[in-house]
């Protein structure tokens, strides 16, 4: 094991195992993290006393650690803006502890790319199971492993891009790693749903996808939690169809698949060359309408496209009937029967909860966990996974009690 001071020389002299570079200001602190760390069998632990003026933790480093476990200090804002103004692509994954309790710091943490984020005192279990996370989701995933979720309106403002946010939340409520994508590139709502700020567009790290790794994208993305990432577009920008080329999105696609267990793509309510391959590309679509014969005719004609152009049949394709209501002249059997599709699904009305959800930018999971709408979605999450969710620890726990606060 190396430790090490400020300074420039490089962290390692060669090539061990992956590196974890613990970085405080406090050295009783270091000590602490140093000790607890030494249980995580094959990585190579080195330590940074930060004693100089400066607020960067990889500040003067020749080469890069693998991964930061930062414990701040009171100086935690600076020490994550240092971080923020680095390149998304030169930032280590991160783990950060320390005195930061405010609403502020977790989200400037969050930005900086955080997996997760622990309050002292920090509990041993719980660090090394925040590492061990970290170094799963980094090097662990099979490529092109994980599974690509579409979900597109059948008619404006079915309630697609809500489906999108809360189902990629409930996937990452049950311990997967997700990629929410909203490629709505002028109009998504993706990130106010989750109030997240983009500091990094969908079309920026599309056109520069081929040269990305998983790490890169990670870094490019908002985080609203350390297994829910989000990447959309960012406010004031003009963003056309035109600017992305077919292959920079497959290797966007690609490149989110090979790094995420899921990725769930909220599409716009259009057939261009980026939601034909989306849809294409799908191991599952989710199709949007409500009860009117307008949406009925709308999907009809959708679902004409999708099976005869673009070949999505079968148990690729789901129809999710939004604010359900059994009292209305136009019911599941009608749509299901009409649309020749017996795999039919319906989220309650639920409307009120709904619009103060994505109104105060917090899932439904979070706002309102006991909700009718809450619960067909849980549903919807198990029929898609066929498994429970799993509590995801203390660092849901906080960031639900903060988004809350």
């Amino acid at each position: 094991m190396l430790t090490t001071r400020e300074g420039g020389s490089s962290l390692r002299p060669k090539k061990q195992g992956p590196q974890l570079l613990i970085s405080s200001r406090d050295g009783l602190a270091l000590n602490r993290l140093q000790g607890y760390c030494q249980a995580l069998g094959g990585v190579d632990v080195a330590t940074r006393l930060v004693s100089n003026g400066h607020t960067d933790p990889l500040y003067g480093l020749e080469q890069r650690p693998d991964f930061l476990l930062l414990r701040v200090s009171h100086l935690w804002r600076d020490e994550l803006e240092a971080l923020l103004e680095r390149p998304a692509q030169e930032r280590p994954p991160l783990v950060v502890c320390g005195p930061l309790d405010e609403r502020e710091g977790m989200r400037l943490a969050m930005r900086a790319g955080a997996r997760d984020f622990l309050p002292e005192p920090v509990e041993p279990g719980e660090l090394l199971a925040a590492v061990q996370r970290m170094l799963q989701e980094s090097h662990a995933l099979p490529s092109g492993g994980g599974k690509l979720v579409a979900v597109m309106n059948a008619k404006g403002g079915s309630g697609a891009s809500m489906l999108a946010c809360n189902l990629a939340h409930q996937l990452s409520l049950s311990g997967a790693s997700t990629l929410l994508l909203d490629l709505d590139l002028q109009f998504g709502s993706a990130a106010h749903c989750l109030d997240i700020s983009p500091t990094h567009s969908h079309v920026e790290v599309m056109q520069q996808a081929g040269s990305l790794d998983a790490v890169a994208l990670r870094g490019f993305c908002g985080h609203f939690s350390p297994m829910l990432h989000v990447l959309g577009g960012r406010q004031g920008d003009l963003c056309l169809a035109q600017d992305v080329q077919l292959e920079q999105l497959e290797a966007l696609l690609h490149l989110a698949r090979s790094s995420y267990d899921w990725v769930v793509v909220d599409l716009p309510r259009q057939i261009d060359h980026l939601t034909g391959i989306t849809l294409e590309q799908a191991d599952h679509s989710y199709i949007v309408l409500q009860q009117s014969l307008s949406h009925l005719k709308d999907a009809s004609r959708l679902l004409h496209i999708l099976r005869n152009d673009l070949g999505v049949q079968g148990k690729r394709l789901h129809l999710v009937v939004n604010r359900f209501n059994k009292g209305a002249s136009i019911s599941l059997q009608d749509i299901g029967e009409a649309l020749h599709c017996t795999n039919l699904q319906s989220l309650p009305n639920d409307y009120s909860v709904v619009s103060e959800s994505q109104n105060s930018g917090v899932p439904l999971e979070i706002h309102a966990p006991r909700a009718p709408i809450t619960l067909a979605l849980q549903q919807l999450r198990k029929e898609l996974t066929g498994v429970e969710r799993v509590d995801q620890g203390l660092f849901r726990r906080t960031l639900g009690r903060l988004l809350r606060g």
